[in-house]
């Protein structure tokens, strides 16, 4: 019998599209990292990757190593996938993530969902799904 995270490495699924722009943060993320994207100009931190900051539009943005910790904004069990690839590993939760460096960004949740609520911790768990490696996350206990 093959666990959760053994099923997710084994999902075809289609990948996510690498663009020049969004290459730093797919490369960081296969080698387990994560990285966010710091304006010069201004020192907001943006996610999801983009050409200028989205608070004073300057293009002087860099990618800078996040911590990997932060704080459960939402959730959803997904128990009838949009995508066929997906039923293998149904029911499977999709989070919002509030990183402690500010930006929110969309992920999964693997391991233990027992009790999870909104505002819990997390932290990064770096996980095999299909062929590549994404930032999941997991509650931080």
């Amino acid at each position: 019998m093959t666990g959760p995270i053994e099923t997710l490495a084994a999902l075809e699924v289609p990948g996510p599209t690498v663009t020049e722009l969004t290459r730093p943060f797919w490369e960081a993320a296969s080698d387990g990292r994560l990285l966010i994207q710091k304006c010069g100009s201004c020192g907001h931190m943006v996610f999801y990757p983009r050409s200028h900051c989205s608070r004073c539009w300057s293009e002087d943005l860099s990618w800078v190593e996040a911590r990997g910790t932060g704080r459960l904004k939402s959730f959803s069990h997904i128990h009838k996938p949009g995508h066929p690839g997906w039923v293998q590993a149904a029911p499977y939760t999709v989070i919002l993530v509030e990183l402690d460096e500010g930006p929110t960004m969309l992920s999964h949740l693997v391991g233990a969902k027992d009790g999870m609520a909104v505002g819990d911790r997390l932290r990064l768990r770096p996980t095999r799904v299909g062929g590549r490696v994404l930032p999941c996350f997991e509650v931080a206990r």
